[in-house]
């Protein structure tokens, strides 16, 4: 006879979704680097016409510019992006969740090595300004900042959301001891998540208005790092790996049967 306190494993319902932003992701990133390699024109006159216009501000408001800076350069440094992976990573490890961080460390691997070998591949140039204001190396597309941001935030806004499984003796040992009331009563993690998205949001689009504001890159520069960077969060979670729901009885602690 069947135990009535065991739960069994609940269906993945965001793995569809995650598939269908990657395919979707995947398709508009190929277009986009199509058309940057091939230099379609209009593309360029529309690339060239932001750069020129926020270039032209950033030269003449000083102090505006010393603070984007300051946001570009450490505050949302793909450095900066891969020591919160990391930090992530070390609390799932010690959490239980080590196929989890797994995930994510690869994740935030694979961004960086995506983003160098289609900057060798493509080979577009950044722009060129007879004043600049900071100056940057190799290669524009796709931008570095902007998927770096892109994937780590990603990630960050999907385990809050979903939240991180605690090791199963550790989880079994609480829900235990914990009254039911008490239990019952704890509000759902909304707002942590809504605080999280906001922030994520905020980091994703400023790093990107920051490196074209910079005159570092083109849009379509930072447009191209969001769209592959959404694809590789969304091929990270696909399998609901960092779904952070594990098939564990609530009575006993331990794995259902």
């Amino acid at each position: 006879m069947r135990n009535a306190h065991v739960r069994l494993p609940a269906p993945r319902a965001g793995v569809p979704c995650a598939v269908a932003l990657a395919a979707l992701a995947s398709l508009a990133a190929l277009v986009l680097t199509v058309l940057v390699a091939t230099g379609w024109a209009p593309l360029l006159s529309f690339d060239g016409r932001i750069a020129r216009a926020l270039h032209s501000y950033a030269v003449s408001h000083t102090g505006v510019t010393g603070l984007v800076r300051v946001l570009s350069d450490w505050v949302w440094d793909p450095w900066t992006m891969r020591a919160l992976a990391g930090a992530a990573c070390l609390r799932l490890w010690w959490r239980g969740n080590g196929r989890c961080a797994l995930r994510i460390a690869l994740a935030t691997l694979a961004a960086s090595a995506v983003s160098q070998g289609l900057k060798v591949w493509v080979g577009r140039e950044r722009p060129v300004w007879p004043d600049p204001v900071v100056s940057a190396d190799y290669a524009a597309y796709p931008s570095g900042h902007a998927m770096t941001a892109m994937v780590v935030c990603g990630l960050l806004v999907w385990l809050v959301a979903r939240g991180p499984a605690r090791p199963f003796s550790d989880r079994g040992s609480r829900s235990s001891s914990r009254p039911l009331s008490q239990s019952s009563s704890r509000p759902p993690g909304r707002s942590r998540a809504a605080v999280a998205l906001f922030l994520a949001a905020v980091s994703v689009l400023g790093v990107g208005f920051t490196r074209i504001y910079l005159g570092v890159h083109w849009f379509s520069d930072v447009l191209g790092g969001w769209l592959l960077g959404a694809v590789i969060v969304a091929l990270a979670v696909s399998d609901g790996a960092c779904s952070g729901r594990s098939p564990v009885s609530p009575r006993a602690g331990g794995p259902a049967r």
